[in-house]
């Protein structure tokens, strides 16, 4: 069996061109929004790029090309995110399954679950038929990995889902009578804004019944050094997940970026006042351009120097990340942390809402 590091784009081929492969007995597959773009989609992008500062929706790096690469990062020695929270995992996710008891697992922006098979494992002990939800924007790496998870857990049932995590928890099937403990590890909460975090956690209390549990897993403040580097590591490798955006742009809305005309930027903002502990990654215009957007008939004029920010990434403080979780009736039960604090694991649970959903 190939490590789930080594996907690549001929793996991704094989896959598409033996579409038969996804008739498998324990696989439910679920394609969510078309692959065109939609009036939607087309209007965020049409409003990132009018506003100032300019940005670009960083759901857009994950085409497969893009998932590919965030796989490469996360094997970078700068990178620490995904080896420290693997490593809370390795340690802690038999006591997590210990506390919530067999549960259906749902995991938002799955990628290649390398993580989450820490999870199954812990699971399997628990339960002999385990029901997994993975879900992600790229089809092509969900594909391939509910395929080769089918294939390394011999009981598993698994209903992927692709599409955003909005489409995904309001389509969202309940498979069994069971628990249901929804996933989201990476710290991507730290790439939603304050108002879009709100709305998230609004998602999640809605996807949960009171009792049902939700694994979040965050990346913590830190001095900015560590963190400049995670995200400026010495193969370019962020780089090029970076510029791809631009690629994926350019072919889904029939663009003409040129990527020999932008550089990556990405730096570590904070200011206590307003908040913010936050690393941005941009795009640098290296010269005066304007590019077009034929299929949503739009153009945009940048300047030399003028950036669009494709991302940010929150480092989160605790006892405030805990306050917002308890604002949506989400409780955390425990929390682990690494002995650095440098990242941290919740296992949190849905309450009941006065009104709602309590007697």
């Amino acid at each position: 069996m190939q490590s789930t590091s080594q996907f690549n784009q001929a793996q991704f081929n094989q896959a598409q061109s033996n579409q038969a492969q996804l008739d498998h007995a324990r696989l439910r597959w679920m394609t969510l929004g078309a692959s065109e773009p939609s009036a939607d989609d087309g209007s965020e992008i049409i409003q990132g790029l009018s506003q100032t500062p300019k940005t670009l929706p960083c759901r857009y790096f994950y085409d497969d090309l893009g998932s590919a690469l965030f796989e490469k990062i996360c094997d970078l020695p700068e990178y620490y995110p995904t080896r420290t929270e693997q490593g809370l995992l390795e340690t802690y996710a038999a006591e997590v399954a210990a506390l919530t008891g067999s549960c259906e697992l749902v995991e938002l922006g799955s990628g290649s679950s390398r993580k989450t098979r820490l999870i199954l494992d812990a699971y399997s002990q628990l339960d002999d038929h385990l029901q997994y939800c993975p879900i992600d924007v790229s089809a092509g790496i969900l594909k391939i990995t509910a395929l080769d998870l089918l294939d390394q857990y011999p009981t598993l049932r698994l209903c992927g889902l692709a599409g955003t995590y909005e489409q995904a928890l309001a389509k969202l099937p309940r498979t069994t009578p069971k628990n249901r403990m929804l996933i989201f590890l990476g710290s991507t909460l730290g790439n939603l804004n304050d108002a879009e975090c709100h709305n998230f956690l609004d998602l999640i209390q809605t996807a949960l019944q009171p009792g049902e549990f939700f694994l979040l897993g965050v990346d913590l403040q830190k001095p900015a050094a560590i963190l400049e580097a995670a995200y400026n590591d010495a193969q370019g490798v962020t780089a090029a997940f970076n510029l791809n955006i631009l690629t994926h742009l350019n072919r889904r809305f029939q663009g003409n970026f040129d990527l020999s005309k932008f550089e990556h930027w990405a730096f570590y903002r904070a200011d206590a006042a307003a908040g913010l502990s936050q690393i941005e990654m941009h795009l640098r215009s290296l010269q005066a351009q304007t590019v077009s957007l034929e299929a949503l008939n739009f153009e945009v004029a940048l300047e030399a120097g003028e950036t669009l920010r494709t991302e940010i990434s929150r480092k989160f403080h605790l006892p405030t990340l805990t306050e917002m979780l308890e604002n949506h009736a989400i409780a955390p039960l425990k929390t682990w942390t690494d002995p650095k604090s440098w990242f941290a694991l919740l296992l949190c649970q849905r309450q009941c809402t006065p009104g709602v959903d309590c007697p």
